[in-house]
């Protein structure tokens, strides 16, 4: 049975596309219309309460939360590969890059970007230059957060960094760019990216 995913290729959907041609398992697109309200409607709102894509279905199994799909994917379908054994010294820097990138990275600088005040010994996410350096020395020397081996805490970081450098939210320092070029070149990103502008194009996405 194919993995379904309810998407839309410009959302973080867009990602989880990338996480799937990593692990190499067929899947399904099934395309949400989010400039109609599709994902207001009550099919997606049984799917997810808070009414956002993405969301996998694997068989009986639903996971939404781009961070979490990420993790179930590679657990499941990639364990020992994308994801680090249990028993594996690396399981938790792994999972701390997994989550790292949502309650951190894109808290950080929607704060910044936003003009939040806040005090960031108060707030979870901490302060934004904190976490450019703590960024900046997880991929140096690299090539990747757990050093040589590449895994599925590559793909949320990364973007999760893409796409903020994109929205010009997050620093460009040397060694975040140098990482991202590292992900693009990656067969599977490369494949991702054409599945969504296909998509964009086909459907007229983006047109004003």
């Amino acid at each position: 049975m194919a993995l379904v995913l309810y998407h839309h290729p410009m959302s973080r959907a867009a990602s989880v596309v990338w996480m799937l041609e990593e692990i190499g398992q067929p899947y399904e697109l099934r395309f949400v219309d989010i400039a109609s309200g599709e994902q207001r409607g009550d099919d997606h709102r049984a799917r997810n309460g808070m009414m956002k894509i993405p969301v996998l279905e694997d068989g009986d199994v639903r996971v939404s939360e781009t961070a979490a799909i990420g993790v179930y994917l590679a657990d499941r379908y990639a364990s020992g590969r994308l994801a680090p054994a249990l028993d594996d010294p690396d399981r938790g820097p792994f999972l701390r890059w997994c989550f790292f990138a949502p309650s951190v990275v894109e808290m950080a600088c929607m704060a910044k970007s936003s003009k939040w005040p806040y005090s960031p010994g108060s707030a979870g996410f901490g302060a934004y230059e904190d976490v450019v350096a703590t960024l900046d020395e997880a991929v140096t020397p690299g090539p990747w957060l757990l050093g040589d081996r590449y895994s599925m805490a590559d793909i949320i970081v990364g973007a999760t960094v893409r796409f903020m450098h994109r929205f010009n939210m997050l620093d460009r320092t040397d060694p975040l760019v140098a990482y991202a070029e590292r992900l693009e070149a990656r067969p599977a990103l490369v494949a991702a990216n054409k599945k969504n502008a296909d998509i964009i194009q086909e459907r007229g996405l983006g047109r004003s």
